[in-house]
């Protein structure tokens, strides 16, 4: 009768013996959570902790590539570390491991910015209890500075190259020493501004003869946007050379890729494009006993044809969102959430425009 007697004084004071049940039975599963959680933070490796994020994020937010390149990283580069408890890592040696990649401080960035992300991840899913740091976030912050690409073993320094009209003009004469793979494929970075990895890949299917003229529309599936959800397809008008290549190509290659090879891909790679501009270089020391054409025109990459596109558009007073469109970038901010106007006749236009100029420059000093 005792208890009884005692949980009728509780209600008539205002207490409810079944809502202080649930929440003494709640607090208990809670504790039992939480010591859970700090036996499994104990449990878990820095390779566990990699392994989960890997899987739970890169997989489903990465292509293929990308993925590739961050499990290498995380793989081959954690090291020792590996076997540690990440709940265990301190400060001084998290400082140690990425300090021992700053001779190669773009790798060391980009080890430090992943396993950043890894715990914030493992953080984030209950992985890893609130009270373990993230050191990775903190150490050696701002202070892994590039020197930018050696040139046999010269430090070149930090640069964006763009080259000027005269060099532009010069290369463009000098672009039939290449193969005619590479020829191509470097004309059309001028003659559209895409994307080097656009490029490579494209395929018969995606060229279309509208009522303007001749278009190619790379699926969204092969663009930078891929996982933006608002991204569409990325339209490209062919106009001048880039249209005269892509008619001699689809005559060749009427199905499949248009700039086809018999590496793993079944196309030409952008890192092949990139070697080859770079053997001919004259400060290449590649295959030092073949003799070939070297250029006159020297330290860029092919990636710099599209910078070079998109500043020559500025100068003939191209509208800054028309450029961006023929880019391929996303226009941000409200004017992105709310202006979904395609500019396909304003992206002809221009790019009619750049086709004429970059004509002229080719024949200047001819």
């Amino acid at each position: 009768m005792g208890a009884w007697d005692a949980l009728r004084q509780e209600r008539a004071s205002g207490v409810d013996p079944v809502k202080r049940a649930k929440e003494a039975r709640a607090a208990a599963a809670e504790a039992q959570a939480a010591e859970r959680g700090e036996k499994d933070a104990g449990a878990l490796s820095v390779a566990d902790v990699c392994s989960v994020y890997l899987t739970g994020h890169i997989e489903t937010n990465r292509a293929a590539k990308g993925q590739a390149e961050i499990k290498r990283t995380l793989e081959t580069m954690v090291g020792e570390l590996a076997g540690v408890s990440a709940a265990s890592v301190t400060r001084a040696q998290a400082f140690e491991l990425i300090n021992s990649y700053a001779h190669i401080p773009v790798q060391a960035q980009i080890l430090r910015r992943e396993l950043g992300a890894a715990w914030e991840y493992c953080h984030d899913a209950g992985k890893l209890p609130e009270s373990v740091p993230n050191w990775w976030r903190v150490i050696l912050r701002g202070k892994l500075k590039s020197k930018g690409k050696a040139i046999n073993g010269v430090k070149a320094g930090v640069k964006k190259r763009v080259l000027s009209p005269a060099e532009a003009g010069e290369l463009i004469r000098w672009l039939p020493n290449f193969s005619p793979d590479i020829q191509d494929i470097l004309a059309l970075y001028l003659w559209t501004a895409a994307r080097g990895a656009e490029i490579t890949v494209m395929e018969a299917g995606e060229i279309s003869e509208e009522a303007d003229g001749l278009w190619w529309t790379v699926p969204k599936a092969k663009t930078k946007n891929v996982k933006r959800e608002e991204a569409t397809d990325f339209r490209v008008p062919l106009v001048g050379r880039a249209e005269e290549i892509v008619r001699r190509r689809l005559e060749g290659y009427p199905e499949g890729y248009l700039f086809p090879s018999y590496g793993k891909s079944g196309h030409w790679e952008q890192k092949s494009v990139q070697t080859r501009v770079y053997y001919q270089q004259p400060y290449s020391k590649t295959a030092p006993e073949r003799k070939r054409q070297r250029l006159t025109v020297t330290h860029w990459a092919p990636h710099d044809l599209r910078r070079t596109a998109r500043t020559f558009l500025a100068s003939l007073k191209c509208p800054r969102d028309v450029a961006e469109v023929i880019l391929g970038h996303m226009l941000e901010g409200v004017e992105g959430d709310y202006n979904r106007y395609s500019y396909d006749k304003e992206r002809r236009l221009w790019l009619r425009r750049l086709s004429e100029y970059l004509e002229k420059l080719a024949k200047r000093g001819s």
